[in-house]
């Protein structure tokens, strides 16, 4: 039986596309054929010639409709839009250490950069009436951790919520809107984390990957998930293949969330 992917000649944009996840999106999706644009803040200065990369800051109402302007301008639009684009940076001290900039950052990164992009470039694909987005959330919409991630579990989970809605909207229309949970992924920046803990505590990198893993109530797979495994999901998600799924969400934890 052949598992073509059927994803030849398609376009695709993948935010925060340089890093993490978002590497591991645009370099699975490359490999299944797809024409891939990357938006990052800077383009890498080794990057692949046959990848489209378009400098833009996400955070900003402003920057999201200069870098909408710039794929219809260059593409005329995609067929497929996953939003990887997330992260944190508030301090460690629970909901007080929050303040008006914490929450605002933690919902213009992950929440409202994906709306703005989705609002730009989801007009075309409902005049194509094709088309797949994929919002990459959190498994910490349902386990947030209050000491540190409280706003970026909230944004997560509002994103989340703002994807089931948009699915219904649109899948009458032929868009396919899904959802990707990720848990602990080993990126390169958990990958810093982890080392930090071990210096730290005097371990070392296993001692400080296990210290993440309690933090998280256990992951009983008993490792993180890499970024490939999230990639390949994703890629198979926008294809052919699963084109009967919509509106759906698909956790990557390890077991971490301890309920179905």
């Amino acid at each position: 039986m052949s598992f073509d992917l059927e994803l030849k000649g398609r376009t695709a944009l993948v935010t925060g596309g340089t890093k993490g996840l978002g590497a591991a999106v645009v370099k699975s999706l490359h490999e299944a054929g797809v024409s891939v644009v990357a938006v990052a803040r800077s383009v890498p200065s080794d990057a692949p010639e046959d990848i489209s990369y378009i400098e833009g800051d996400l955070l900003s109402a402003a920057g999201c409709t200069a870098v909408v302007k710039t794929v219809l301008e260059k593409f005329g639009g995609v067929d497929i839009i996953v939003n990887v684009l997330g992260g944190s940076s508030a301090p460690s001290g629970g909901f007080a250490v929050l303040d008006e900039q914490e929450w605002e950052n933690a919902l213009n990164q992950n929440l409202m950069s994906a709306v703005r992009i989705d609002r730009g470039l989801l007009p075309a694909m409902l005049v194509k009436k094709s088309g797949v987005i994929v919002h990459v959330t959190s498994i910490q919409n349902k386990l947030p951790l209050p000491e540190s991630t409280t706003a970026y579990a909230a944004a997560k989970a509002a994103l989340s919520t703002y994807s089931k809605s948009l699915s219904k909207e649109v899948a009458p229309k032929g868009i396919r809107v899904v959802r990707v949970s990720p848990g602990w992924i080993e990126t390169e920046a958990s990958v810093r984390l982890a080392e930090r803990l071990a210096d730290h505590a005097g371990t070392d990198y296993e001692g400080g990957k296990k210290m993440i893993m309690d933090s998280l109530g256990g992951i009983p797979l008993g490792r993180p998930a890499q970024p490939s495994e999230v990639a390949d999901l994703i890629t198979f998600l926008v294809s052919a293949r699963a084109s009967s799924i919509t509106g759906t969400e698909y956790i990557v934890d390890g077991g971490t969330v301890p309920t179905a």
